[in-house]
């Protein structure tokens, strides 16, 4: 490995952990408002929604509603207050049973 890609990988590395740790040092020890707390919880969700609702209008099968199908079992399970995780499993549940029943 050549001397020019160990120092870009320690770079990145570092790029990547220091905006993760400056946080970490600053708010140790203290507490969030709790309408911070609110907001701060429910920024996985947008950025999930931001990052796949464009894609559930441009299927590339063109089928619509296999991504309208995704996006309401995803938004339904949200809704009933499930984590992300559960939230994109579920969704890809839903959809396999779609695809295997109507494709």
């Amino acid at each position: 490995m050549s001397e020019t890609i160990l120092i870009m990988i320690i770079g990145m590395a570092a790029v990547t952990y220091i905006p993760r740790l400056v946080p970490l040092i600053m708010f140790q020890g203290k507490e969030l408002p709790p309408f911070l707390q609110g907001v701060l919880k429910n920024v996985p969700f947008a950025v999930l929604g931001a990052l796949i609702f464009p894609k559930i209008l441009l299927i590339s099968e063109g089928d619509i509603w296999f991504g309208v199908v995704g996006a309401a079992a995803a938004f339904i399970i949200a809704y009933l207050g499930a984590n992300v995780i559960v939230v994109v499993l579920g969704a890809i549940a839903v959809l396999s049973v779609y695809s295997l029943l109507f494709m």
